[in-house]
């Protein structure tokens, strides 16, 4: 799972970058991921969540 949330599933999102002349390209926006250690049944184990679900919270619940 690269470059996803691991617990909202939050992933790239796509759109164009446009110049100052008006011409077009693609391009990708990626979520702000970070590498955080949680606990599980099985022990601890290191996921990537996006800060916003840091923020509230969501890693301290047994999700996993």
């Amino acid at each position: 799972m690269a470059r996803r949330c691991e617990i909202c599933g939050k992933g790239p999102i796509y759109g164009n970058k446009v110049s100052h002349a008006n011409n077009k390209s693609s391009r990708r926006w990626f979520p702000n991921l970070r590498k955080v250690r949680v606990k599980t049944k099985e022990g601890t184990k290191t996921i990537k969540i996006c800060t916003s679900c840091i923020q509230r919270g969501a890693h301290l619940k047994e999700v996993i």
